[in-house]
């Protein structure tokens, strides 16, 4: 392969010279970070004098011990500069891992008892060694110190993230590459600015310059105009798709970016197109490799998915049980059969599971859908298209009724308490539609389904088959418990309008 120049003339038109400089990238982020110490300075003071009052001036819990408010503030006023230091190692002060889901907040907790054991050290160096430090006040202002910052930083990620989608605190960012897996990796990163990056465009070999990869979003220079574009397009972030570049070329832009230490080189994980699990990287003897993990959720996001899940159902069956013996009852009296129906799902894995619905449809469902569809090309072919049909005739009065208002799938609360499926999820599917998912049923099967999910909200089966593939891709790949959370109300209030089911 021939050597690659990397600094010849520009030979496109510099649109740069048209459009305002962009704020200095490097500034934003310093400010940024100057924010996030202030809020925790603030946070971890208001923590250890909440744990004061909540010692020292409780009724229900009386302090005998002696008491010297001064010990206090010195083990304060050198604890919490103690504390800047500690978090600053458990690198919550990394640009690169702020605001990157809820591996944060589990740095925040151990950074925080790491925090505590040192003002647990300065006690001993007291210089009045008759006052003992009440290890109520250790205790207390070790939760709150948890529950201050992480709250703090949860809302400080909400105005950055407000900000984002407004257009500000952006970096900006190229894509190294023109296949596939580049143009999905681009797709992602400009529908989700909250993750911080500006997408202006394509760097390629492929295409001429000024060629339209994705809508909006063109083809800026090949790699051999890379460090032109660095500086004329004032690029913070170079993110590289390696099936769309050879190792040569990958060593070549990693020389010329050497030369721009504010700017970051990433690399996709070449697989980013069908994988939604993610990845680590590991030194396996001094070697860096990539581990493809098996499950979407790490552990810490599983726990809060689980303890969303328990919370709600289990007050949620209490609730309306008196409406689900009402329905079984109507259920049994309105069509002969039985009154729940096992319909055959795959869950985490692909293990198949039977999901819980009141019947809505006649007992001899599939040998009356057979003969209709054999019968009807026009309903076959609805039929093949979404997997449903708008006037199903095997649905029940009372069926239609309870479809409307998705009341048919209140019993998957037991699937969700045996820990089958989830509140909030992706649609979920049985073993023949698995084959129609091609090579996006690896990633479906990584998560549990859910009783609702974005395919509720956006249109429920008013939505073309294609684009509830999407949705369910979309949700499993940006997951994070707000989004749960978020969907949760958002599906209360489509079903109210009982629009889009049947």
């Amino acid at each position: 392969m021939a050597n690659v120049t990397l600094n010849p003339p520009l030979v496109t038109t510099d649109l740069s010279q048209s459009r305002p400089r962009a704020p200095d990238w490097r500034t934003q982020e310093r400010l940024i970070i100057a924010g996030l110490l202030v809020i925790d300075m603030i946070t971890l003071a208001v923590a250890f004098l909440l744990a004061l009052a909540a010692r020292f001036n409780n009724p229900w819990l009386p302090y005998f011990g002696e008491f010297a408010l001064s010990t206090y503030t010195r083990l304060i006023l050198w604890g919490i500069p103690l504390y800047m230091l500690i978090f600053a190692i458990h690198r919550l002060y990394d640009p690169h891992t702020l605001f990157c889901g809820t591996s944060e907040y589990a740095r925040v907790g151990n950074a925080c008892t790491f925090g505590i054991v040192a003002v647990i050290v300065l006690g001993f160096f007291e210089r009045n060694p008759s006052y003992e430090v009440s290890r109520g006040w250790l205790v207390a202002a070790w939760l709150l110190s948890i529950l201050a910052v992480g709250g703090g930083r949860f809302v400080f990620r909400r105005i950055v993230h407000h900000l984002r989608w407004k257009g500000l605190l952006l970096a900006r960012a190229v894509v190294l590459g023109t296949n596939e897996e580049a143009k999905a990796v681009a797709e992602q990163l400009r529908s989700n600015p909250g993750g911080g990056l500006q997408l202006i465009g394509f760097v390629g070999d492929h295409y001429e310059p000024g060629t339209h990869v994705l809508d909006g979003l063109r083809v800026l220079g090949s790699t051999a105009d890379l460090s032109h574009l660095v500086r004329d397009h004032d690029i913070h972030e170079v993110i590289v798709a390696p099936t769309s570049v050879t190792r040569e070329h990958l060593l070549d832009v990693h020389r010329t970016l050497s030369n721009f230490p504010h700017v970051h080189l990433r690399l996709s994980s070449g697989l980013y197109e069908i994988l939604t699990t993610g990845v680590e990287i590991y030194d396996v003897g001094n070697v860096p490799l990539i581990s493809l993990n098996r499950l979407r959720l790490s552990q810490f996001e599983a726990v809060l998915k689980s303890c969303l899940d328990y919370g709600l159902a289990i007050p949620g069956i209490i609730i309306v049980s008196p409406l689900l013996l009402l329905i079984a009852i109507l259920v049994r009296c309105s069509s002969p059969g039985p009154i729940i129906y096992h319909r055959r799902v795959l869950g985490v894995g692909g293990k198949p599971f039977g999901a819980y619905k009141f019947r809505t449809m006649v007992v001899n469902a599939d040998r009356v859908l057979a003969d209709m569809l054999e019968k009807d090309p026009e309903l076959r072919r609805e039929y093949e298209s979404g997997q449903k049909l708008k006037n199903d005739p095997r649905v029940t009065r009372l069926g239609r009724f309870l479809r409307r208002y998705s009341l048919d799938e209140l019993p998957q609360v037991f699937n969700v308490l045996k820990g089958e499926m989830s509140l909030v999820g992706p649609r979920m599917i049985s073993p023949e539609e698995a084959a129609r998912y091609g090579k996006w049923s690896m990633n479906l099967l990584t998560v549990k389904p859910g009783i609702t999910g974005p395919w509720q909200v956006m249109g429920r089966n008013d939505l073309p088959y294609d684009e509830r593939v999407r949705l369910s891709m979309q949700y499993i790949r940006n997951y994070s418990i707000w989004t749960d959370i978020k969907l949760l109300y958002q599906t209360f209030m489509v079903v109210i309008k009982g629009k889009g089911a049947y």
